[in-house]
């Protein structure tokens, strides 16, 4: 059975759907979320729990400790593998998340890129230390304006290797996207669960924010603190809500909740509206109205059709 992409932006109801389709045919999931790699990162993820796990196998939580880092190229590697073996098990792939780039890298290829070098990366940190990610944000805009637009000033892990790419080739990360491909796309069928009633979506991440909180959120992240080998320079760290949690106790423990809420719901909203910029620009998605009472008869009847 041909692979399907189920993707969108946070909170639109993607597991959810993924669970349903897969009660009614034989699927295996295969998580397209940059932070379910991480072991820890439980609550504050919204990772899928073990009975759901348990009733549909999943792949690709859970194989990284937080220390450790993962790249598309990564990504793409392990889902093309993962793809194989389960067709070979006579079940249909989902490729269910919303990390963007992964999609993106998938669907696209990769470009040849410089390596990764840990003597620019660790430059770079300390140079975020004196000056903030918003003003090498900045220094992005001057040497490779077209990457820095889809950037926010302080997406540290994918300005600090835009950066790393620059200084390492004299190049910007963009030239180097636009060059030939040394692998090849895929062209499977991607639906897209999306809306455009903001307020809807809104509604849906702040109540599931404060359900976090309500489950233990704080609790996961003092514990993550209290490993002492992780830091908010880490990829794991600088998820959505981890971030702002630490940040949070890093002022008092307990927090100021009222703060950690404002800052951790507005990052979780800009972390949606950056998804959806990401699927504007795949023009063959199907979407799906993801507040629609009859969202699921919509995506099973794409699943069957695509």
């Amino acid at each position: 059975m041909k692979p399907l992409f189920i993707v969108g932006p946070t909170g639109a109801g993607k597991t959810a759907c993924a669970l349903a389709l897969a009660a009614e045919q034989p699927c295996e999931i295969i998580s397209v979320d940059s932070a379910l790699i991480y072991r820890g990162l439980d609550i504050g993820s919204a990772k899928p729990s073990p009975e759901e796990r348990a009733a549909v196998p999943h792949h690709l939580i859970d194989i990284l400790d937080a220390t450790q880092s993962y790249s598309a190229a990564q990504f793409v590697a392990d889902a093309k593998r993962l793809v194989d073996e389960i067709q070979a098990r006579g079940r249909r792939p989902l490729l269910v998340g919303g990390t963007m780039l992964y999609v993106k890298a998938l669907r696209d290829g990769l470009s040849e890129l410089p390596p990764s070098d840990p003597a620019q990366r660790a430059a770079l940190d300390a140079e975020a230390v004196q000056r903030g990610w918003p003003a090498l944000h900045a220094e992005l805009v001057t040497c490779d304006p077209i990457t820095a637009t889809r950037l926010h000033p302080t997406d540290s892990q994918r300005i600090q290797r835009a950066l790393e790419v620059f200084r390492a080739s004299g190049k910007p990360l963009s030239w180097w996207h636009a060059q030939p491909q040394r692998s090849a796309g895929v062209d499977w069928p991607l639906i897209s669960i999306e809306t455009e009633d903001r307020a809807w979506l809104h509604a849906r991440l702040d109540a599931r924010f404060d359900a976090m909180l309500a489950a233990g959120f704080l609790d996961e992240v003092r514990a993550l603190r209290a490993r002492g080998d992780l830091h908010l320079e880490l990829p794991s760290m600088r998820c959505v809500g981890y971030r702002q949690a630490w940040e949070a106790l890093d002022a008092a423990d307990p927090p100021d909740l009222k703060t950690l809420r404002e800052r951790a719901q507005a990052a979780t909203r800009q972390l949606a509206k950056r998804q959806i910029t990401w699927l504007r620009s795949m023009p063959t998605r199907q979407i799906v109205e993801a507040s629609s009472p009859g969202l699921l008869d919509a995506l099973r009847h794409l699943a069957q059709a695509l």
